[in-house]
């Protein structure tokens, strides 16, 4: 297989959503308004890694484009829970691309703790060949969660899918104050964004005294 053409399509996806999330992003500051969206990265998995997971699952090379659902991702990163809702009714009021599936592990965590809002959609990519439609994945979560889930990636990634029992209920802990945080910080959220409001109205003041 042509991999650098196969997976083409997909690195315009991640760059595309990237720019559009952003672009969401800087609205909210230009209306001076709190923004539900703090940053934004995405990356194309990397072929080894979409072997194994064809591997592990057991799909077949010809199935990899519809099977393999995370080929593109993009993960949205939010300072409150609430926003997570709010970046989901967002995405799924746009008519740029269709949203195909939801998988709420918030309201329904992992049993290792993993807490995120995943996405799959259906994008619609221009090619020289004309439209392909592309499966991607957005995930939606806290600066809480993504601490955790980056934490508990690396560990994953020391003892191969094996992490310890001592280790395994340390992280689970660390799941459960991580959530803790983002229930507290949701009850000063309106202190929080009212601060943040302050802070861009003075700043687009300086702006345009200059």
């Amino acid at each position: 297989m042509n991999w650098e053409a196969f997976l083409a399509p997909y690195v315009q996806v991640v760059e595309e959503l990237k720019v559009k999330l952003k672009g969401m992003r800087a609205q909210f500051e230009y209306e001076s308004e709190h923004s539900p969206i703090e940053f934004v990265t995405g990356r194309v998995k990397p072929v080894p890694s979409i072997l194994e997971k064809a591997l592990k699952k057991n799909i077949p090379m010809d199935k990899i484009e519809k099977e393999v659902q995370d080929i593109a991702g993009v993960r949205v990163v939010c300072q409150f829970v609430d926003d997570i809702y709010k970046i989901v009714q967002m995405l799924e009021s746009r008519n740029d691309f269709k949203v195909v599936e939801v998988k709420d592990y918030i309201q329904e965590k992992k049993d290792s703790g993993y807490r995120s809002y995943h996405m799959i959609i259906e994008y619609p990519v221009e090619t020289i060949s004309g439209e392909k439609k592309i499966i991607a994945e957005i995930q939606i979560r806290t600066l809480a969660m993504n601490f955790w889930a980056t934490n508990e990636h690396s560990l994953n990634y020391k003892y191969d899918g094996q992490i310890p029992v001592h280790v395994k209920a340390r992280l689970k802990n660390a799941a459960e104050a991580a959530f803790k945080l983002d229930e507290e910080m949701s009850k000063i959220k309106d202190e929080v964004q009212e601060a943040q409001r302050v802070f861009y109205k003075n700043k687009s003041k300086n702006k345009n005294k200059h």
